[in-house]
Formats: C-alpha cells, sequence, structure tokens
C-alpha cells in the first residue's frame, strides 16, 4: 500500500479508537454510520447485512455467504449491495492490534441519485453479481470516508454534509472495480434490481410461508431464471435464504427474551419445533438450550474481564 492510504488509514484508526473506547460495535452522531473494535478473536457472529461500506483499517474479517468467504483487511474494502444474512468472524486481532473497522450502511435510492447525475448511459446487465464483493483499496475513497469521519468533530454541519459526503462515497465506489455490481441494484429492470424486490419481500416476510412461483411472477422471471438469478446474487435458494433469516432471527429473540424454544419455534415462521431444533444445531452447531447457555457464559466472561 502507498504511504499515502497507511496516513489516511492511520487517521481513521485514531478516530475509531477514540469514539469507540472499549470493544463491541459503536453507534455514531451520523446514524448510518458504525464503528467497531475487537481486541480478541472471538466466534462467528451471525446476522444480517444491510446495503453498506466496510473498510478495516487493522486487523482481518472474513464474512461468509452461504458457502463462498469474502476476506478483506487494510489492503482491501468489502461492500453488501444487497441486505443478505452472513456470517462474520474476525481472523486478525490482539490487545495491542485490536481490530479496527468502520461501516457505512446506504440505501438503492442513495445510489440512484448518484446515478442520474453521471452522462455514461446505463446499461442493463444480462447476468446478477454477488451481493458481496470485495475490491482494492483506492486513495480517493480513503479521503472521501475521512472527510465524513471528520464530521463527527463538527456535530452541527452532519445533517448538511453527510448527504454530500455520501455521494461522494457512493460515487467511488461505482467509479472502482466493481462498481457495476453496486449500479445494478438500483437499476430498475436489471436482474439485481428485481430479485432486490423479491428479497425485499423475504426480508420482511420471512415467518410466512411462499410459492416458488409467485415469488417468480413478483421478479417478472420464469421458476428457471429466477432460481438462476437468485443464487447468483445471494449464493443461496429462496428456501435457504429464507431458513437463514429465520434461525438468525430466532437467535435474536432466544438471547433478548425470555421465551422457550418451542414459541420461539412458531414466531419465526416453523410449525415443527423439533425440525427448528435440527436446523438450529445444523447451523450454530449446538441445540438452541445448550447454544444460549454458550452465548451467556460467553458474555459473562467478557463482563468480568
Amino acid at each position: 500500500m502507498s504511504e499515502s492510504i497507511d496516513k489516511q488509514q492511520a487517521e481513521l484508526a485514531d478516530f475509531i479508537e477514540r469514539y469507540s473506547g472499549q470493544d463491541g460495535v459503536h453507534p455514531t452522531a451520523i446514524p448510518s454510520l458504525f464503528f467497531n473494535r475487537q481486541s480478541v478473536i472471538a466466534g462467528p457472529v451471525y446476522g444480517v447485512f444491510k446495503p453498506s461500506l466496510c473498510i478495516v483499517v487493522q486487523g482481518a474479517k472474513d464474512v461468509w455467504l452461504a458457502q463462498e468467504r469474502f476476506r478483506y483487511s487494510p489492503a482491501d474494502y468489502l461492500v453488501a449491495s444487497i441486505s443478505v444474512p452472513v456470517i462474520a468472524q474476525v481472523v486478525e486481532a490482539t490487545p495491542a492490534l485490536p481490530y479496527l473497522s468502520l461501516k457505512l450502511e446506504f440505501t438503492p435510492k442513495q445510489v440512484l441519485d448518484v446515478l442520474s447525475n453521471l452522462e455514461t448511459r446505463i446499461v442493463t446487465k444480462k447476468h446478477s453479481s454477488h451481493a458481496i464483493f470485495v475490491s482494492r483499496i483506492e486513495t480517493s475513497l480513503l479521503e472521501a470516508v475521512l472527510r465524513l469521519v471528520r464530521l463527527l468533530e463538527n456535530p452541527d454541519d452532519i445533517p448538511v454534509l453527510v448527504p454530500l459526503v455520501t455521494k461522494e462515497i457512493l460515487y467511488r465506489i461505482l467509479q472502482g472495480q466493481h462498481g457495476e455490481t453496486l449500479e445494478q441494484i438500483a437499476v430498475e429492470g436489471s436482474y439485481t434490481y428485481r430479485i432486490r424486490n423479491v428479497i425485499e419481500r423475504l426480508m420482511n416476510r420471512y415467518d410466512q410461508s411462499f410459492r416458488i412461483e409467485d415469488l417468480a411472477e413478483m421478479a417478472n422471471m420464469s421458476v428457471s431464471s429466477f432460481h438462476r438469478h437468485f443464487k447468483e446474487v445471494t449464493a443461496m435458494s429462496p428456501l435457504q435464504f429464507q431458513k437463514q433469516l429465520r434461525l438468525h432471527e430466532a437467535r435474536r429473540l432466544l438471547l433478548s427474551e425470555s421465551a422457550d424454544a418451542a414459541e420461539v419455534a412458531f414466531r419465526v415462521g416453523y410449525e415443527s419445533p423439533s425440525q427448528f431444533s435440527r436446523e438450529y444445531s445444523r447451523m450454530f452447531n449446538l441445540p438452541p438450550k445448550e447454544d444460549m447457555k454458550r452465548m451467556k457464559a460467553n458474555y459473562n466472561q467478557k463482563a468480568d474481564a
């Protein structure tokens, strides 16, 4: 990496340390911006990535989309163009050199606003691309991100300047190596745009059953074409996608509420508690009750540290 990139990342690392103070994910005064600090390598984190830009300035992280792994470090940046369930794990972190990163969330409308100002013609691709991609970091992108982060020191500027700087950041991504992938989520009629609509439906109604024919009709595709493009974007089938959403939400409910596994199973859409327990164990490597014991024990150890 160049000396200028090293300097930019050092400044970002200073901001993240200053505004974090301790391990964990920390919201900032900019509603779409989050800082993450981890001083130890812990177990995997299961959740849903919203459309976002993720930059690591120290350490490294793996993100799994189904069976596909994306690793990013200070040499790269990661973009999730569509909301997808993932497994993430910090793979490089020590107390002396903690993992430090930031995440900037955005919307398809913000991407479209940038595209509408470009003179280049938008071409609808015949093929879809994965919802997640990793690209090499560039000075121009880091400079725009630094301008955004510096606004934390001038809170009165945030309402006016954050939308402008975010627009520049999205422009830099669109001009980058995988810019077309991000472009497709906002271009009406593209395959990725149509798959995005179905994903939003599944995200909002993950507890309801569906017919694949109805989802294909919603995307204005044949069933075979819909299956192919959905898997190209998410690396999984619609059924696998829904299953991951249900299990992620079930784990969150079990941890945050005093509900038993059978009740949670029904709430997330399972008709059979035994099927829920089997699929939960397959994903998280332990049955629900044992998994909760492990997670609470890990939480208590961190609290005592």
